[in-house]
């Protein structure tokens, strides 16, 4: 439940811990993504109660899974963290890998990733997903701010987050999953 240390350790020593620390963090992140993403594909159906019992936020688990797809073992970054990956994660695969690739030789943090694709977005350098837009909803500021705390504790931008809760709440209506954009334009399910 903790980590504790000798009392002779050095700063050296405790320092070198951190990076070790945030490395296990990641790989926990893809880990989880990755089983969840197996049960659903294997035990439809039936991985529901036991992804229940990790008691982990529905939420945080499903931003697990959407990651893990949209990045196969082969396109994962060691040298980048998992949020790195999720900041791009919306973008179409070739996109995603040339940012995740500055990010990687100009050694950005994930929130100077985020704003260097948010500043692209705004100039219009970054294609944009086709689709139809949504209408515009007036909503009271303390509602906006706590979707936007809710999509940062996700580790996805505000959009996506929208998305996500709304295919959520159509899937519960509906009772059914959704259909979601494939990378190759056609509709995955």
């Amino acid at each position: 439940m903790g980590l504790r240390f000798p009392s002779g350790i050095t700063f050296e020593q405790w320092a070198e811990a951190g990076p070790k620390l945030t490395s296990l963090v990641d790989s926990f992140a893809w880990c989880l993504g990755d089983w969840l993403v197996y049960g659903q594909e294997k035990y439809e159906g039936r991985y529901a109660k036991t992804v229940e019992m990790i008691g982990l936020d529905y939420q945080t688990l499903r931003n697990y899974a959407w990651v893990a797809r949209k990045f196969e073992s082969s396109r994962r970054r060691e040298n980048l963290s998992f949020q790195h990956h999720a900041e791009v994660a919306s973008l179409p695969p070739a996109e995603q890998d040339a940012w995740l690739n500055r990010a990687e030789e100009r050694g950005w943090s994930r929130n100077q990733l985020r704003r260097h694709v948010q500043e692209a977005r705004g100039r219009g350098t970054s294609s944009q997903p086709t689709g139809s837009a949504l209408p515009r909803v007036q909503v009271e500021e303390a509602r906006l701010e706590c979707w936007r705390l809710a999509a940062e504790h996700a580790s996805i931008d505000l959009a996506s987050w929208i998305v996500t809760m709304l295919d959520q709440a159509a899937e519960r209506a509906l009772g059914t999953v959704t259909a979601t954009p494939a990378s190759d334009g056609a509709m995955a399910r």
